[in-house]
């Protein structure tokens, strides 16, 4: 990856999480902690991030230390974990399209993960995965008619498992459905992760599905991460929320093949 692609996914890793440690963002992107201080000193200069000690945060957001403790943080502009009741009614609205029996598989990330919960109910299901937290999901829910299928690999932020192995193992699969997480949606750049690893995986496990389901609240529109997984074409359904702006759904509603817009006052499970 070129100084500059890395770079532009650091910043877009940043806005979306709040904030991150020079170690994870040395792990994600297979770099030394000196190259990653060198990155953010140059987003700095540029007003791009703020540096805090041990990573760095947007630049309006409050400066915390990934160090040592601080004091709390006053409330700021909305991170993924914020959106929570988005990503609950997506997965409610996504689990509609789970059949008894199939074999499904969910790639890394925080909605797949909410949908991972949901999945207990549905009876003799298997499920492939590259996410540590999908497959720990399932297994506080325990079912004797689920299979659970790792793909093994290189175990990267935020808990994925990518690399040679994982691309190798997905290779083989056959399944009826991927729920598919994304770092970004555009009508140039279509589903796009956030790095190269994240989408060597999941272009394998798009390859290995009959149906692609793309899982994608509505501040993924718009932002472009530094590899493309699928154009928008490829998707056979995608679930999002109602903050999707009107102009946004009807160019998505052109492309995909179904555009399933869940209302966030959807019924749990």
């Amino acid at each position: 990856m070129l100084a500059r692609q890395r770079q532009s996914a650091i910043v877009e890793l940043i806005r979306s999480r709040g904030g991150a440690r020079v170690s994870d963002l040395a792990g994600r992107f297979g770099v030394s902690d000196m190259t990653i201080r060198r990155d953010l000193a140059a987003l700095a200069e540029r007003g791009l991030v703020e540096k805090v000690h041990g990573g760095a945060t947007p630049p309006d957001s409050t400066s915390v230390s990934f160090g040592e403790p601080g004091p709390p943080a006053r409330p700021g502009p909305a991170t993924p974990a914020d959106r929570q009741a988005e990503k609950r009614a997506i997965a409610a609205r996504a689990v509609a399209l789970v059949e008894p029996g199939m074999a499904v598989a969910l790639s890394a990330g925080t909605t797949t993960a909410a949908l991972a919960v949901l999945l207990a109910d549905v009876r003799g299901l298997t499920v492939v995965t590259n996410s540590i937290p999908v497959a720990d999901a399932l297994h506080r829910h325990p079912r004797a008619d689920r299979t659970v299928v790792l793909t093994g690999g290189v175990r990267i932020p935020p808990d994925a498992l990518t690399g040679p192995i994982a691309e190798a193992t997905a290779a083989t699969l056959n399944v009826d459905l991927l729920f598919l997480g994304v770092h970004g949606m555009s009508p140039r750049a279509g589903f796009t992760a956030a790095d190269l690893p994240e989408a060597g995986i999941n272009r394998r496990l798009v390859r290995a599905a009959s149906r692609l389901v793309v899982l994608a609240d509505h501040t993924k529109w718009g932002s472009v991460g530094v590899a493309t997984v699928a154009p928008l074409a490829d998707a056979d359904v995608l679930v999002t929320d109602a903050g999707l702006p009107e102009p946004a759904r009807a160019h998505l509603a052109g492309q995909v093949g179904h555009l399933a817009v869940a209302p966030l006052t959807a019924p749990g499970r």
